[in-house]
């Protein structure tokens, strides 16, 4: 019996108390960083700002704080500065050292829990401070209090030595000074400034009366910051924004609005605190659009997975429309009630709510979980809105006409959809004729490549593996969906194919399992229309099938630009900088090149430069080049195509993401929409950006 246990120790491993790992400290923190900040990539990375403006942020909402500065310094770090009461320096009780090591080096410490610190904070987890300090190469604390400047250093997470007092001072507040480890940060360790920028507008419009600056320095040699508060005290020439708004959500739905139509002259708004929460505030209004904005927030951080705040606000918004317009026989007893789609289209809201005992879904803090947050937004908003609708008749016309008009709409989608399923399913789920499907039925295989004209589906089809790539050529350019119903999409003759070849539906009977090639890729002409019927593309799978870029099914194709060839041999370029610094490496000087075709050159270095040279050398520079500039991927024949464009072995796919949903959302309705001011307006400030190949 004892043998037979000693071989299953042996093929099971050892497994008792001496396996258990204790990870001390903010050893858990280092060893799995996900945990935590959700990702090492760009949103960890800015996540880490958050985090430490987050407590200064805190501090504002318990009226402690006024002023709250962020600045990007030199050598990747970043400063926090506030105005609050200043994080607490003497000794703590239970951990024996100050207060402000404990905060910075221990998870689970702050101010947070007890109640007695704030009655609202973004933090429940109270891990903020301490994770960024253990995910931090380097770290700096500078306290002003109680007369004196306190100041700790860290890194990784540990002190390099006690709270020391460095001077005197009549201000109260924080400096937080940090830079990213490049050993958690694989990816990268530079911050942007413009995604900064927008997280800091956001939170102004939340905190009203809180003053928010946001400095880029990092072009400066150094910035010399021993002695300084505020840096913009220096004056420094420096990229910077300073947002302050008095109307708070108010505010928010306006900027977010501005360049739509308002179906609605006053925008609704409600604050009020009910038992349990302390504050609920809702701002709405309806513009002319079929796309919804929705701001959730808790704690003032945003939920953009929602949560139980956005279920109560949908449900009441449904329940009050339906009555108010049954009340005043807008609907009458034999039509059917607004469904939640209706009542949401072209509706831009902003919903806050502050709790004392906060709970979120993960560390992210993504989706709120509070469960009196649901009850309490349907009764505050419920009846708020009902009083709004009752005591401004016009505007309640208005809001109802508009949810009148997407219900049509929806009932006329939905027959149109279910014409093409049910045509789909009459015909035994026929795929498009213009459709090349591969031959394998794993979705995980298969990929499609979405080509723009037959001349290059030809060249496509042929060169393509055919187990496990499809070709889907479209013609011409597909419809910009930006501001067209369902109905009218579907009646498109090459999206209805683009709809049927992916299979997974769309709008309410969307499916994402159901998607047949886990590989969509975009592959269009380098040209400006090629650019177009990309970006009309991205529009589609933007507002349809926003489950697709979310889920990491979408890709553009790069193509190359050039093919250099010189005698035998033949390179690919996949743009003028990467051809530019080869035939300088060569020693290679083209006078003129044709655009489309073809151009030979004799290259004639100088005779000092040839004689220095090897007589290999030599013999190739006395070769011919010829170099080739695709127009198009019709140009290529299809072993080009393949080897270039199509090979999982060379071929160079880039894949679509959304970083800021809200942004990418404002940029689509520029783009795309009707605001042909606004979208002038983008153009001028972005022509630098732009490499035109017209």
């Amino acid at each position: 019996m004892a043998k037979n246990k000693e071989e299953k120790k042996e093929k099971t491993g050892q497994y008792d108390a001496s396996s258990i790992t204790v990870l001390e400290g903010l050893e858990p923190v280092r060893k799995r960083p996900g945990m935590y900040i959700g990702t090492t990539g760009p949103d960890g990375l800015h996540h880490l700002i958050t985090e430490i403006f987050d407590n200064s942020r805190d501090e504002a909402m318990g009226g402690f704080c006024t002023d709250i500065e962020v600045v990007l310094l030199p050598n990747n770090r970043v400063r926090v500065t506030d105005n609050g009461r200043g994080i607490p320096v003497d000794t703590h009780k239970s951990t024996k050292v100050s207060a402000l090591e404990t905060i910075m080096t221990t998870l689970h410490a702050g101010g947070k829990f007890g109640g007695e610190g704030y009655k609202v904070s973004g933090g429940l987890h109270g891990v903020g401070a301490s994770v960024v300090n253990a995910l931090s190469i380097y770290l700096e604390v500078v306290v002003h209090r109680d007369g004196g400047i306190f100041m700790q250093e860290y890194k990784q997470g540990k002190r390099k030595a006690q709270v020391k007092k460095i001077g005197k001072s009549d201000l109260h507040g924080t400096i937080v000074t940090f830079e990213p480890d490049k050993e958690i940060f694989k990816e990268g360790v530079e911050f942007n400034f413009e995604r900064v920028v927008s997280h800091m507008r956001q939170q102004a419009y939340l905190v009203r009366g809180l003053r928010i600056s946001v400095l880029d320095a990092r072009s400066l040699p150094s910035v010399d910051t021993a002695e300084v508060f505020y840096l913009r005290e220096l004056g420094l020439d420096v990229p910077s924004q300073t947002f302050y708004f008095e109307g708070g959500l108010l505010s928010l739905v306006k900027h977010y609005n501005a360049s739509y139509k308002p179906v609605h002259k006053n925008i609704f708004y409600i604050e009020k605190k009910v038992e349990g929460v302390e504050s609920v505030e809702v701002a709405l209004q309806y513009v002319d659009d079929i796309s919804s904005r929705m701001m959730p927030f808790a704690n003032n951080i945003h939920t953009p997975e929602g949560g139980t705040h956005v279920t109560g606000f949908k449900t009441a918004l449904t329940r009050t429309l339906n009555s108010y317009a049954r009340k005043n026989e807008y609907i009458k007893e034999s039509e059917e009630n607004f469904t939640g789609e209706d009542v949401l289209e072209g509706l831009t809201v902003v919903i806050s709510v502050k709790l004392r005992e906060i709970q979120f879904e993960g560390q992210t803090k993504a989706k709120l979980g509070s469960v009196e947050a649901q009850s309490a937004v349907a009764t505050v908003f419920g009846e708020s809105f009902t009083a709004f609708l009752e005591e401004n008749p016009d505007d309640a016309r208005a809001m109802v006409s508009k949810v009148i008009l997407a219900l049509k709409a929806r009932k006329a989608a939905k027959a149109a959809k279910d014409s093409v399923l049910r045509k789909g399913a009459l015909e035994g789920m026929t795929l498009p004729g213009k459709l090349a499907d591969c031959e394998t039925k794993s979705a995980e295989e298969a990929e499609v490549f979405i080509v723009e004209g037959d001349s290059a589906g030809g060249s496509a089809k042929q060169g393509r593996d055919r187990r496990t790539q499809a070709i889907l050529p479209l013609r011409g350019k597909v419809l910009n969906v930006e501001r067209a119903r369902l109905d009218k999409i579907l009646a498109f003759a090459e999206i209805k194919a683009l709809v049927i070849a992916l299979g997974t539906g769309i709008s309410d009977s969307f499916d994402v399992s159901k998607l047949r090639y886990h590989k969509v890729i975009i592959a269009t002409d380098a040209d400006v229309d090629g650019a177009h019927i990309r970006t009309l593309l991205l529009t589609l799978f933007f507002r349809y099938f926003r489950q697709l870029i979310d889920g990491g099914f979408i890709y553009i194709a790069q193509p190359p630009l050039y093919k250099v060839k010189r005698g035998k041999e033949f390179y690919y370029f996949y743009s003028d900088e990467e051809k530019n610094a080869f035939l300088k490496k060569e020693g290679i000087e083209v006078q003129e090149v044709e655009e489309g075709g073809e151009t030979e050159e004799e290259i004639e270095g100088e005779e000092e430069k040839k004689e220095e040279k090897s007589s290999k050398l030599e013999a190739r520079r006395s070769q011919k080049v010829s170099i080739q500039r695709y127009k198009g991927l019709g140009e290529m024949n299809p072993e080009e195509l393949w080897e270039t464009t199509m090979d999982p072995e060379h071929r160079v796919l880039k894949q679509v993401t959304v970083e800021d949903a809200q942004d990418a959302d404002k940029v689509f309705d520029i783009l795309m929409g009707e605001d042909v001011p606004s979208r002038k307006s983008f153009i001028q400030s972005n022509a630098t950006k732009a490499t035109l190949d017209i």
